[in-house]
C-alpha cells in the first residue's frame, strides 16, 4: 500500500512522470531480477543521530519511507536524524519522503541518485542522474514550503511525457552524443544526454552539475551504493554495467526537529511571515503573483482530488497491458 500511496501522491501533485506511469518500469526491474519483492530491509550501521540502511534490492517506494521513519525517530530522540541508504531502487517523487516530516514539526530532506543520463559541464559523457533534492519545511497558518526539484533542467520523466505526446523538448534540456544542444525528446535513446540545471556554462550549468554531484556523493558514496556511471539504470534503453562500485541505488534522508533550534510555534509563525512577505512581492508584467515552492503541486492536488486525475492514453494502454500480464483486472 505504501508504494501505491506514493505513486498516487505523485499523480495528484501533477508529477505525472512519477505516478502510475512508472509501474511498467518497476515490473521490468522485477523481470530482470533487479528488484526483490520481499526484501529484508535492515540497519547495518548506526549512531544516535545517523544510520545506514541496506534495502536488500527492494522497491525504493518501500525502502525510502522505512529509512525516513528512522531519521524521524532519531530526530525525535536527539534533535536531528540522518539516514543514508544503499541497495535500493527508484523511490518515486523525492518530495513525498521529505513531506513525511511535516506532521512532526520537523524539516525533512530527501535526496537520491538516479540513472546516469546527465553529462557534467564540459563533458559529453553520461555520468550523473537527474539527482533530485527535496526539502519540506512546516509553517503555521500558511501551507508548508516544499521544494522538490531535479538538478537538471528537467526531470527525465518530463521527457517521457513529451515522448508520449510526440512533442519536442525545449532547448537547453538535451545534447546529442557530441554535446550539441538538441530538442529531440527521444535524444537520450539515440546516445544523447541530459544537461545539468542551467543548460550551459554561461547560464550556470556548473552549479547544476555541482548540486547533482553532491546528491550522488551523499546518496551513494556515503552509504556504499553505486555512484556516477555505475548507478544501475531505471530506464530500459541503458544496460547496467557489469562492474559495480557499491550496492544498488542510493538515497539520503534528513529530519531536523524545529524545536531543536527554537520553539516550534515561534519558528512556524516566522515561516508564515516569510511566506506572506514573498507572496506579496511586487510582480513583473504578466504575472499575478509570486509562487512559493509547493504552491503549484498543492493547488493541483486540491483540483485533482475533486475532479480526478487525467491519464495520457499511452499510460492507460500500459496499465491495460500490465493488468493482462499480471492477471489483474484493469
Amino acid at each position: 500500500m505504501q508504494g501505491a500511496e506514493i505513486l498516487v501522491s505523485a499523480d495528484l501533485r501533477g508529477v505525472d512522470s512519477h505516478g502510475v506511469a512508472r509501474l511498467a518500469g518497476y515490473l521490468r526491474l522485477y523481470e530482470k531480477g533487479r528488484l526483490n519483492p520481499t526484501p529484508n530491509i535492515r540497519v547495518v550501521h548506526e549512531t544516535p543521530s545517523t544510520a545506514v540502511v541496506d534495502g536488500d534490492a527492494g522497491l525504493g517506494l518501500v525502502v525510502g519511507p522505512y529509512a525516513m521513519k528512522i531519521a524521524l525517530e532519531k530526530a525525535n530522540k536527539v534533535g536531528t536524524g540522518w539516514v543514508a541508504v544503499r541497495n535500493s531502487n527508484h523511490y518515486g517523487i523525492a518530495g513525498y519522503h521529505a513531506m513525511m516530516a511535516l506532521e512532526r514539526d520537523c524539516i525533512g530532506i530527501s535526496l537520491t541518485n538516479a540513472s546516469p543520463l546527465v553529462s557534467p559541464t564540459f563533458s559529453k559523457e553520461r555520468l550523473l542522474g537527474t539527482n533530485p533534492i527535496a526539502v519540506a519545511i512546516p509553517a503555521d497558518k500558511q501551507p508548508p514550503f516544499v521544494l522538490d526539484m531535479a538538478t537538471t533542467t528537467a526531470a527525465n520523466g518530463k521527457l517521457e511525457v513529451l515522448q508520449r505526446k510526440n512533442e519536442d523538448a525545449p532547448e537547453g534540456w538535451l545534447a546529442d552524443g557530441e554535446g550539441k544542444v538538441i530538442t529531440d525528446a527521444h535524444g537520450l535513446k539515440k546516445g544523447g544526454s541530459m544537461l545539468p540545471l542551467g543548460g550551459d556554462r554561461l547560464h550556470g550549468s556548473h552549479k547544476g552539475y555541482g548540486l547533482g554531484a553532491l546528491v550522488d556523493i551523499f546518496s551513494a558514496v556515503l552509504p556504499g551504493a553505486n555512484y556516477g556511471p555505475w548507478v544501475p539504470p531505471f530506464v530500459s534503453f541503458i544496460e547496467p554495467l557489469e562492474e559495480k562500485v557499491g550496492e544498488g541505488l542510493g538515497h539520503f534522508f534528513g529530519a531536523m526537529r524545529v524545536d531543536a533550534f527554537r520553539p516550534a510555534d515561534e519558528f512556524k509563525s516566522h515561516m508564515d511571515n516569510w511566506i506572506s512577505r514573498f507572496r506579496s512581492a511586487e510582480t513583473t508584467d504578466g504575472h499575478e503573483r509570486v509562487l512559493i515552492p509547493g504552491d503549484p503541486e498543492r493547488e493541483l492536488t486540491e483540483k485533482r482530488m475533486k475532479d480526478g486525475i487525467d491519464l495520457l492514453p499511452a499510460v492507460v494502454e500500459d496499465l491495460r497491458e500490465l493488468g493482462g500480464k499480471c492477471a489483474v483486472q484493469f
